[in-house]
């Protein structure tokens, strides 16, 4: 019987040359679920890099993509149209057309990620990501962060902090992880935000 083959141990694996380039994203929908509601704005900020077991923060000015987008369905919640404050009306005349803009969001991404594996950033995680997952497979056929490429800054805060969930919340949030951005409901002001509160976090030692 020949040798079994040597398996590569989980240290080896995790402190290899697979490296997260994260992204912090917001966006700001007119419904609660996608595909009945439509997904308004988004936005895609660099959030930092984990490679050898090191987390970096990104540059002091991060890149980011923002797209405001035509509607895709007739129905809208009025009270969740109010907190963006966008118009529909004008993004029905003016947004960018979904598919480009998911394939143009898709295509910066891939070249921010060049040597790494895109993951999605967001507080907490599951509204985010079920707009852009959804907006990226029903207009690319793939989203970059595949399956679950993705972190959720609101679990991470209740581990490291030692809280519930319902503890953990961004106005419950320690002030050392706080960012001074306030918090607008525009896209891309709130993913800046979150992507200091996550760079915060990973660098954070609870007391």
């Amino acid at each position: 019987m020949s040798e079994p083959a040597k398996r590569t141990g989980a240290g080896e694996a995790g402190l290899g040359g697979v490296r997260d380039v994260y992204f912090s994203v917001d966006v700001e929908t007119d419904g609660p679920i996608p595909g009945v509601y439509s997904l308004l704005s988004f936005a895609i900020v660099e959030a930092g890099t984990m490679a050898a077991g090191r987390f970096a923060r990104p540059a002091a000015t991060p890149a980011s993509f923002y797209r405001e987008l035509r509607p895709i369905a007739e129905d809208f919640d009025p009270e969740a149209l109010a907190v963006s404050g966008l118009d529909r009306g004008r993004l029905a005349r003016e947004g960018a057309e979904p598919a480009a803009a998911m394939r143009e969001a898709s295509a910066w991404i891939a070249a921010h990620a060049p040597e790494g594996e895109p993951v999605l950033v967001a507080y907490p995680l599951g509204f985010d990501w079920s707009w852009l997952h959804w907006y990226f497979v029903r207009f690319t056929g793939a989203s970059p962060f595949r399956h679950s490429r993705a972190f959720d800054v609101k679990t991470a805060v209740a581990v490291k902090a030692r809280r519930s969930i319902a503890d953990a919340g961004q106005r419950r949030l320690p002030a050392e992880l706080r960012s001074a951005r306030p918090h607008t409901h525009h896209a891309l002001d709130d993913a800046r935000a979150q992507g200091e509160v996550f760079a915060n976090l990973m660098e954070w030692e609870a007391p």
